[in-house]
């Protein structure tokens, strides 16, 4: 055993110029700031993201859909294709502030993935005048978009209300009205009145 720690002693020695001492000293201290460095870091298996749950929204008007375009962070970014609305909350690095597409969010932006165009002018829905090949290129992107992310909405025109809301606006105009000819009788009641005291100091 003695005659082993001598022969590597000796190599040590022979390699590096250093004393054994030394040697084992300066490796000890070498796996201790190793150690150290690698702490005050997080290995990719460490970091889990937070998922969340896409919210099914349904029907929204474009100007309601420019509400999701990343402005506000509390709220999913969302984009649409073909008036269809996707949840693209996991790609912020693409779709969000300072991203290379982050003009597409809040938008339908049909025509310019099918123009593969940055205009503001093709950051629409318009399909007109696409040719084929546009559009298969515009297919293209709507197949990943189906496959990658979550379809949560979709655009309309105008919102169409539900029975119990028409109900609600009927009654709401309804009551305003009443209100209306309550005080147009009031009004008149008043210069009746006004009218009565008058012909009386005449």
């Amino acid at each position: 055993m003695a005659s082993v720690w001598t022969a590597m002693t000796e190599t040590i020695l022979e390699y590096t110029g250093l004393s054994s001492t030394a040697f084992f000293t300066i490796v000890a201290m070498m796996v201790v700031t190793y150690k150290v460095v690698c702490g005050m870091f997080i290995s990719a298996d460490d970091f889990v993201p937070v998922k969340r749950e896409p919210l099914y929204l349904g029907d929204l008007t474009e100007e309601e859909l420019k509400a999701y375009n990343g402005s506000d962070s509390q709220e999913p970014l969302l984009m649409a294709i073909r008036g269809q609305i996707y949840d693209v909350s996991s790609s912020k690095m693409f779709y969000g502030a300072g991203g290379p597409y982050a003009m597409f969010a809040g938008r339908d932006a049909s025509r310019a993935l099918a123009q593969l165009s940055f205009k503001p002018q093709d950051i629409n829905g318009n399909l007109e005048g696409l040719s084929d090949a546009e559009l298969e290129i515009l297919q293209d992107w709507e197949d990943k978009f189906i496959e990658k992310y979550a379809r949560v909405g979709q655009l309309v025109p105008k919102k169409t209300l539900t029975k119990k809301e028409e109900d609600e606006n009927a009654s709401g105009r309804e009551e305003v009205l009443k209100a209306t000819k309550g005080d147009i009788m009031q009004e008149d009641r008043s210069v009746e009145v006004n009218g009565v005291h008058k012909a009386g100091h005449l």
